[in-house]
């Protein structure tokens, strides 16, 4: 166990803080259900009953964590999808890039939310999230399906698959090394989303159409 003197002068509010970053990272290396108090004070250099102290033990720990990054990606994303004067292919492009800036800042807390929940886990999980972000989604996509005279009753539908492609690509982004750049990826994505596979452009790239 680490006995570095800095870590001794935290304040409690720190300490906390210090807690659920290492509880963050040791839940996504290993998943909830693999990660023990012991691994979690060992990372931190304290003992297990100032994990109880603060978070009521593993379970509440990995609450707080899951809530955070659930409202972190949340605000991200909802500020994409709510720009004034946006075109329909803009607010699709700034979706895109928010979630894969999002993983790219924060991988460790895409991996906690990209994990199955436990059973003993009642809160949030990423279907959860992507059911708020599903709202902000269909109003978005109202307006184009107003213009364009389609079936306004399949707004959701198309809601949940746009998501379902920004979220699992980011997510095959993520643990293949993100060898692609950020803008590139969102722009291959827009690319099929926007065109659909008979209409796709050999070469895309952001900011094209309006």
């Amino acid at each position: 166990m680490s006995t570095n003197p800095s870590r001794s002068r935290m304040t409690g509010q720190q300490r906390r803080e210090q807690l659920i970053v290492v509880g963050r990272q040791v839940f996504a290396e290993r998943g909830v259900g693999a990660t023990t108090v012991e691994e979690i004070a060992s990372k931190a250099g304290v003992t297990k009953p100032l994990i109880y102290e603060h978070f009521g033990g593993k379970e509440g720990l990995y609450a707080v964590v899951v809530d955070r990054e659930m409202a972190r990606m949340l605000e991200v994303i909802t500020k994409a999808l709510t720009a004034d004067e946006s075109s329909p292919h803009q607010l699709l492009e700034d979706a895109a890039l928010a979630v894969l800036t999002y993983i790219q800042d924060s991988p460790d807390g895409f991996r906690v939310l990209t994990h199955d929940s436990p059973s003993w886990h009642t809160g949030g999980s990423l279907g959860s999230l992507m059911s708020d972000i599903a709202v902000q989604v269909e109003q978005a996509l109202a307006t184009t399906f107003k213009k364009t005279n389609l079936d306004m009753k399949s707004v959701p539908i198309y809601a949940q698959m746009l998501l379902g492609c920004i979220a699992l690509t980011g997510e095959w982004w993520l643990e293949s090394g993100r060898k692609v750049k950020k803008e590139e990826l969102a722009a291959h994505m827009v690319n099929l989303i926007w065109n659909g596979l008979t209409g796709m452009e050999p070469k895309p790239k952001l900011g094209r159409k309006s």
